[in-house]
């Protein structure tokens, strides 16, 4: 008898034999359907090795299901576009299957040393991110420059591609600036918001959380940080070590909690951070304080517009650097929350038009990062840069960093968050 569950507190989440069977009645509807084989290599890799065996799914080894495990990078988009998501009476649920798929495999100690290594080098973000950012201009020259000695020593010992570009570390961390600041005194108050700094803003890209503060603050939005908040756990979670993930998540609930019932919302930069605090936290610690949380979290773009919308309305006084074409990406986490492009709409409000181009770049969390993925994250953010050098543009946008980063890579061009398009058409400066 095979249990569908989602939930890792269930007695059978680790029993392999019964994920087994639940993997075969899922690729069996996954077979029937095939609405997603455009999506990533999993669904193509799924389809042929069914078709190569008379379409008996059941009759997959267990090294042909786990290959459709090993290709999927969790994008999600399979999620957004399947029709029999739960409530459906089938509930299918593709990328949490996997997640139980990978959550088994490293409770049952099947990862090899370099896989371990890989988990443990870009799971822990605080520490390499506050190493990093003390050593920025050792660690930036060393691991800046592609098939550097340093980046093939990476690739060898951690299993870090040696040909990714890797955005640099700042020379001060988000929260240390915003702490350093002068604060400003915010008249006639629409709300208090507790800004996530997300690593990518906390380690690398402080200047987007300046540009967020800047243009809250503009709109008369109070805003403070959720003191000790760490990495959402995102990494944990996607690499399927469920104990760690919810011992992060645990202690980042703790925290955020407190900024709630101080009648804070919770506002998040990056879409995958944000996803994994609205939909994840409550789906693995199943806690009351966890679903609160969720309740009052938002992504940074979605929060401005809803209060726009809402009557509270974003100021209009765009007096500084406008664009008339933008060419924004929509970011795969950021559709997975179901909350609409939130940043297009923002950008759509200084005026300029938006060209929304819609594509995996195959990073997804940290999956385009390591070696044995390179060639087929390539594929994917090749393709995606192909759609958008189709597209006219001054400017290109996009909420997720690590697409974005993708995206330079492969266009050699910066590619804007949507709040730093706000601060330059208000005309906001950075420090």
């Amino acid at each position: 008898m095979m249990t569908t569950t989602y939930d890792p507190s269930h007695p059978n989440y680790f029993d392999e034999a019964d994920f087994r069977h639940e993997l075969t009645r899922v690729y069996e509807l996954c077979h029937g359907c095939r609405v997603c084989v455009g999506l990533c290599p999993s669904f193509p890799s799924l389809f042929d090795a069914i078709d190569a065996k008379d379409g008996d799914t059941g009759a997959l080894s267990k090294l042909e299901q786990d290959l459709v495990v090993d290709e999927c990078f969790g994008c999600k988009m399979c999620y957004v576009k399947c029709p029999y998501v739960p409530p459906h009476e089938w509930e299918l649920d593709f990328p949490r299957l996997m997640l139980r798929a990978k959550a088994i495999k490293v409770r049952h100690g099947e990862q090899s040393i370099r896989q371990r290594l890989t988990d443990q080098a870009l799971a822990r973000t605080d520490l390499v991110g506050g190493l990093s950012v003390a050593l920025s201009t050792f660690v930036n020259k060393a691991v800046g420059a592609r098939d550097s000695v340093a980046r093939q020593a990476m690739q060898r010992t951690v299993g870090i591609s040696q040909h990714r570009l890797l955005p640099p570390y700042a020379k001060v961390r988000f929260t240390t600036w915003f702490k350093n600041r002068l604060r400003p005194f915010i008249k006639d108050r629409k709300a208090k918001v507790s800004v996530f700094p997300t690593c990518f803003i906390e380690y690398m890209e402080p200047g987007i959380g300046k540009d967020l503060v800047g243009v809250y603050e503009h709109n008369h939005v109070e805003c403070s940080l959720p003191e000790g908040a760490k990495c959402c756990g995102a990494p944990w979670l996607h690499q399927g070590n469920v104990e760690q993930f919810r011992a992060q998540a645990s202690r980042n609930v703790d925290i955020l909690i407190k900024e709630v019932k101080m009648g804070r919302d919770i506002v998040v930069s990056q879409p995958t951070c944000a996803y994994v605090i609205k939909k994840d936290y409550p789906q693995y610690l199943r806690t009351e304080d966890s679903k609160e949380v969720s309740a009052h979290t938002y992504d940074a773009s979605e929060f401005l517009v809803k209060m726009h919308k809402n009557g509270g309305g974003i100021e209009l006084d765009f007096n500084g650097d406008l664009v008339d074409e933008v060419t924004y990406h929509a970011a795969c986490h950021l559709q997975a929350q179901n909350v609409g492009l939130k940043g297009r709409d923002l950008i759509k409000l200084t005026g300029a038009k938006v060209n929304v181009v819609s594509k995996c770049s195959g990073i997804d969390g940290t999956w385009g990062y390591r070696s044995e993925n390179y060639a087929a994250s390539k594929k994917l953010s090749g393709a995606l840069a192909s759609k958008i050098k189709k597209t006219k543009y001054e400017m290109l946008a996009g909420e997720c960093l690590l697409a974005n980063t993708a995206i330079t890579e492969e266009t050699e061009e910066k590619v804007f968050h949507p709040i730093e398009i706000l601060a330059r058409a208000y005309g906001l400066k950075k420090e």
